[in-house]
């Protein structure tokens, strides 16, 4: 376990969690607001896992984590830090099932991914990219203290993002 909330945890990503990553990034609002990143099966899900988080822990000693609800440990969601090449600045993502919306959850994992940056990982400045249509996410970001600082282009996807930021010091 990396973090624990109130009615959360925040725990690594394994090959294990296969069958939930499958699901999540084939959700068509993942697809819709995040990007479709091509994953189809089972081993698709696993190679995901293998290329994005758990090669981002070894790297930088973070990435995205599995949310659980401490309750049941049902997952329902990823938030963590990514470090891409095209920002400068870490960034925090997340994506919850929509069985779980509307409840605080993002709110809450986001949170604490927010103080985990400033306090265990030592940023002074933690950054967001959003979809110009995702007003829900544009939401969480504001009410854990983001603001919008400007639009930008990344990757050869030729789509406009809203950029976030929040200083951290």
């Amino acid at each position: 376990m990396v973090l624990e909330t109130g009615r959360l945890t925040l725990r690594r990503l394994s090959p294990d969690d296969a069958p939930f990553m499958l699901t999540l990034l084939n959700e068509p609002s993942f697809i819709r607001n995040i990007g479709d990143r091509g994953v189809r099966t089972l081993d698709d899900a696993r190679t995901y896992i293998a290329t994005g988080p758990l090669a981002s822990y070894d790297r930088f000693g973070f990435g995205l984590y599995l949310v659980q609800r401490k309750d049941d440990a049902t997952p329902i969601g990823i938030c963590g830090l990514l470090k891409r090449e095209t920002l400068a600045d870490v960034d925090i993502g997340f994506a919850f099932l929509p069985g779980f919306w509307r409840r605080g959850y993002a709110v809450e994992s986001a949170s604490a991914v927010r103080d985990y940056a400033r306090d265990r990982v030592g940023l002074q400045r933690l950054v967001a990219i959003v979809n110009p249509g995702n007003q829900a996410s544009a939401r969480v970001l504001e009410k854990i203290g983001f603001t919008y600082e400007r639009m930008i282009a990344i990757g050869n996807e030729g789509t406009d993002l809203k950029l976030f930021a929040a200083d951290l010091s």
